[in-house]
């Protein structure tokens, strides 16, 4: 059952691309303006679905033009929206400034996603007939606790992405399977700024641990001792915006096509190379033909 669902946030991201990034208090000239769907959830439930999984989303859109579109671009990339609800008032969005050498800085607006605190009988049967549950924290940390709950009664395989980073409780992360830091989050969650610490620090409370390290790849960890390294593969960045999602989308359908974690870790990392080099969020994923293509190049 190559199934994920996904629960967490979807906003319309307003990418504004300069040069160079405005200091505080500063104004600059601006390239280009796009908008573009997306949020963590969203992202990842595209990611996800791009590389071949199928993927339902759980979370809230607004009554405004941007939750028309933000459901209408899901559907249009083959998520299932059955679990999207539509609350009245404004959409998620997100301001994000992308500089030339594609880093990016970003304020996010909750708007209708605040009300994402909760799960319903139709998001429980949602994820109970899911290989695989993704998870963010761009919502409120009491429907991201309910959805692992019921995941977790039913033996779903539990993946959360802790971002934006903030301690967590035992409560949820006992019911987390894998969890997917950055290493500024695991920093964060830990302490430790080295990541091969933050793993084994992370392991008292997880089943599995996936640090990703930008341009040094990811680090992999379990509780069995088994620990892995896929270096990130060369490309140039254009716009790192959603790589971070991207990889979480890819990594989270090739577990749920019971790819082994070798497998899962290198499509997610290809997927990630893949968006870097195209602008835009949700827009830069991959499908599963250009992650295979990809690899098979990269075997070459």
């Amino acid at each position: 059952m190559n199934t994920v669902t996904v629960f967490g946030s979807c906003n319309m991201d307003l990418v504004a691309y300069v040069p160079v990034a405005p200091r505080s208090g500063e104004t600059v000239h601006g390239r280009a303006f796009r908008t573009v769907p997306g949020g963590k959830g969203a992202n990842q439930a595209i990611a996800a679905a791009k590389a071949g999984a199928t993927t339902r989303f759980v979370g809230s859109v607004g009554t405004d033009g941007f939750g028309e579109q933000i459901r209408d671009t899901l559907a249009g990339t083959g998520v299932d929206t059955a679990g999207l609800r539509t609350v009245e008032g404004n959409s998620g969005t997100a301001h994000i400034v992308v500089d030339d050498e594609g880093a990016n800085s970003i304020v996010v607006v909750a708007g209708a996603n605040a009300s994402t605190d909760r799960i319903d009988g139709e998001a429980e049967g949602l994820i109970a007939s899911s290989s695989c549950l993704l998870m963010q924290l761009e919502t409120p940390l009491e429907g991201v606790e309910a959805a692992a709950e019921a995941a977790a009664a039913h033996g779903v395989r539990v993946v959360l992405t802790p971002a934006p980073a903030e301690p967590l409780p035992e409560s949820l992360l006992s019911k987390v399977d894998l969890l997917v830091p950055n290493e500024h989050e695991a920093a964060v969650l830990t302490g430790q700024e080295d990541p091969e610490l933050a793993v084994e620090a992370l392991l008292h409370s997880v089943e599995e641990v996936v640090i990703t390290l930008g341009e040094r790849g990811v680090l992999y960890g379990n509780r069995t001792g088994k620990r892995l390294r896929v270096p990130a593969f060369p490309v140039r960045a254009v716009d790192t915006t959603a790589a971070g999602d991207t990889f979480v989308g890819a990594l989270g359908a090739a577990l749920a096509g019971e790819e082994s974690v070798e497998r899962a870790l290198r499509e997610g990392s290809a997927a990630a190379a893949l968006s870097i080099g195209r602008e835009g969020a949700s827009s830069s994923m991959p499908s599963a033909a250009e992650i295979r293509e990809f690899l098979e190049n990269d075997a070459n």
